[in-house]
């Protein structure tokens, strides 16, 4: 079972989100993942999502919700499902945000190693903002979704640290003004790359986005009650131990490649 790759695709990510809002996708994005959207069509009674908070933490492979489910108990109990999500290669940072985005291969939105130039291809994000919809990005500066998504008209919020881009989201929540809000936390990343995927002090911070995930999604509950809603916790790739300790990802192995995806969904009151 080592070598097994998931079948679902983080391409199919664009889609599913645009489709939950009632916006069409672009002919050249992947197709919507219909197990997401029964399970919305359930939950909403067959009407669409009115509203989006996606959370992007970095690096949270399958494998780590695999051998350590119990720091997952957060966003587990947040979310209505869970699925399996193969990334695209290189399992790099901006390469498989520009996949989940743009719906597309990293060989058709032309990101195709650790680089953040701004995507020219058609995205989430515009497909969003052509139909009438109000988009903010939320993230630290300089981070790979602060620079491949830009130049769109989006509203864009960057700041130095996750507490800061925290914070700055939950102030989005209460003002409840954007028909999608995506935000990005790099810190489990950062940490295993520095002290290794099972160090303590890493799998503290998948511990830390389980419960801020959590924490935002029991905001939206209180705040967004007028709204269908349609939530998840995204990230990009897996990763891996390499020698001394460190963490690494990059690999077409499934330790990088296989994520987890979790989404939920909030009927209006």
């Amino acid at each position: 079972m080592d070598d097994v790759y998931n079948s679902y695709r983080i391409t199919q990510t664009a889609a599913t989100l645009l489709n939950a809002m009632g916006v069409l996708k672009n002919g050249n994005m992947d197709d919507a993942n219909r197990a997401v959207l029964a399970k919305m069509k359930e939950r909403f009674s067959g009407q669409k999502a009115e509203r989006l908070f996606i959370y992007n933490p970095d690096a949270i492979a399958l494998w780590l919700y695999q051998k350590y489910t119990h720091l997952f108990e957060k966003a587990i109990s947040s979310s209505n499902m869970a699925l399996p999500v193969l990334s695209v290669m290189p399992s790099v940072t901006p390469v498989c945000f520009a996949s989940m985005y743009s719906g597309v291969l990293p060989e058709v939105h032309g990101i195709r190693k650790y680089e953040k130039p701004v995507l020219t291809v058609r995205t989430f994000f515009d497909e969003m903002i052509s139909s009438g919809k109000k988009v903010a990005i939320v993230c630290t500066d300089g981070d790979s979704i602060s620079r491949i998504f830009l130049e769109r008209d989006a509203d864009y919020y960057f700041y130095k640290t996750v507490d800061e881009v925290n914070q700055k989201a939950r102030e989005l929540i209460l003002k409840d003004e954007h028909d999608a809000i995506v935000v990005y936390n790099g810190n489990y990343d950062s940490t295993m790359h520095k002290f290794g995927p099972e160090a303590e002090i890493s799998l503290n911070q998948i511990t830390h986005n389980a419960e801020t995930y959590h924490a935002f999604v029991e905001l939206i509950r209180e705040k967004w009650q007028k709204h269908n809603v349609l939530f998840g916790f995204l990230p990009d790739h897996g990763c891996h131990e390499i020698d001394g300790e460190c963490g690494s990802h990059g690999l077409d192995m499934p330790q990088d490649m296989n994520i987890v995806h979790f989404y939920g969904f909030l009927p209006r009151k």
